[in-house]
């Protein structure tokens, strides 16, 4: 498709009603078509109108002449725009009636209905942003707290791309003496030469390495930590998850089995969006809908990154205590003894726990005892190391984590080849290879599928 020949239209605001609603349209017809269909009282225009202005008037519908909203025009011209082409941005009265019918009126005047996403593609091949950057638009409009929001504002401005071209760049100069020994085999390596080239790829590896290690700690700012609340029936899960996030989220009574299916709520513990998941109690049930929910509650287990187990502190623990508790031994497990305020509660419970984790907690979902503590300790369980390394680049992205990766095993052959004194051509493979899986990132090296791989998970009108 030649973007360059057509232009794009879509609602840009969430669905819904609000104080304003903004079609936007991109491409070379902006201003031309909006203004079929814009009516001023003074009888200005978008096409005449300086770039950055707001024009006030109305839109109308040419086959009846009738006003269809009240709106105010935003002209933008390329290529200081988002997607460095005209845009005009019409803004309307926030309900979805008028932004239906303003978006119908300017695709029949000549625009074409955006794709997911297409908008910042459109950022992209225009060179108003790179590959990464354009991946860190959707990850500020899905950023849960500050911090996941602080993270992809940083990769928005920059840094990511600028330490990968940085590394791309030492690279290249490596690429250029290799494939200068391999054009000009009469000219002998020089020792020295040969020891600087190592040295530098060995310096690229190591950085490479350190990227590698910010990710399973970062990714969880992006996607969010599951952790999955689980335990038998009436120990107070429910309870809990409604205490941490300080609402009634969870159906809580004093029937075992009232939870069926798993809920799933986000909660900001210390900056860390965490997905929360309350589940059914774990037993055996001759109820269809709760042999469901337990099975649901198993795989909860499996697919969480933290486990909180809860026990009744009150009580002895049961077998079915001990059936759940050795279904979490081998995951990243908090244990939390909840009611651990009542009278008659287990002072011994502790230390029977600590063959199925070395996190254990006292709490009371009722009375809010222990949860402070049992947040850090969450947050602990996932980030040890997180005040050092949340000052440096973070790779948040499995994009990207599997390209570094990528590049960084390519690096690490080319390495191997050299000091094996091995065909100088098998390193050139390597090294090439590991240059363009970088280039991946920022999207010096791009494909169809990896584009719309990217901008299918946007929304449409961004």
């Amino acid at each position: 498709m030649n973007y360059s020949d057509d232009t794009i239209a879509a609602i840009s605001t969430p669905p819904g009603e609000g104080g304003i609603g903004i079609v936007r349209l991109s491409g070379k017809d902006a201003f031309k078509i909006a203004d079929r269909l814009f009516h001023s009282p003074k009888g200005r225009t978008l096409s005449a109108s300086k770039s950055h202005r707001i024009i006030y008037g109305f839109v109308k519908d040419l086959s009846t002449n009738d006003t269809v909203d009240e709106v105010l025009v935003s002209v933008m011209r390329s290529p200081n725009t988002y997607t460095r082409e005209d845009i005009a941005e019409i803004n309307c009265h926030g309900g979805m009636l008028p932004l239906r019918k303003v978006l119908e009126l300017v695709i029949r005047e000549g625009a074409r209905l955006a794709e997911p996403g297409e908008f910042t593609k459109r950022a992209f091949l225009n060179g108003r942003l790179d590959l990464s950057e354009a991946e860190a638009v959707i990850d500020l409009i899905r950023a849960k707290t500050d911090e996941s929001g602080r993270i992809a504002l940083e990769q928005l401005k920059g840094r990511l791309s600028e330490k990968i071209l940085k590394l791309r760049e030492a690279l290249t100069q490596i690429c250029t003496f290799v494939e200068a020994y391999i054009d000009f085999p009469e000219e002998e390596i020089e020792i020295s030469s040969k020891k600087e080239m190592t040295e530098a790829a060995g310096s690229i590896l190591a950085e490479l390495e350190s990227l590698l290690k910010t990710y399973e700690e970062g990714r969880f700012f992006r996607e969010g930590l599951g952790a999955a609340i689980v335990g038998r029936p009436n120990v107070g899960k429910s309870s809990l998850l409604n205490a941490l996030l300080q609402k009634d989220r969870a159906i809580v009574t004093n029937m075992p089995g009232t939870t069926r299916d798993i809920i799933e709520e986000y909660l900001n513990i210390n900056g860390l969006p965490l997905r929360i998941i309350d589940t059914a109690g774990i037993r055996e049930s001759h109820d269809m809908a709760e042999i469901e929910g337990v099975k649901r509650s198993l795989r909860a287990i499996e697919d969480a990154d933290l486990v909180i187990a809860v026990v009744d502190g009150a009580q002895a623990l049961h077998g079915e205590d001990i059936e759940v508790l050795e279904k979490v031994k081998e995951k990243n497990a908090v244990i939390a003894i909840n009611k651990s305020d009542l009278q008659g509660a287990d002072r011994e419970l502790h230390s029977r726990l600590k063959p199925y984790s070395p996190r254990i907690m006292n709490i009371s979902a009722t009375t809010g005892k222990g949860l402070d503590e049992l947040k850090n300790m969450i947050f602990d369980s996932c980030l040890k190391n997180w005040k050092e390394q949340k000052e440096g680049i973070i790779i948040t992205n499995l994009r990207h984590k599997i390209a570094i990766q990528a590049a960084h095993d390519s690096l690490g052959n080319a390495l191997k080849t050299m000091e094996a004194n091995q065909p100088i051509e098998i390193t050139a493979i390597d090294l090439r290879e590991a240059l363009d899986r970088l280039g991946e990132i920022v999207g010096a090296v791009t494909t169809d599928d990896i584009l719309n791989r990217i901008f299918s998970d946007f929304c449409i009108g961004k």
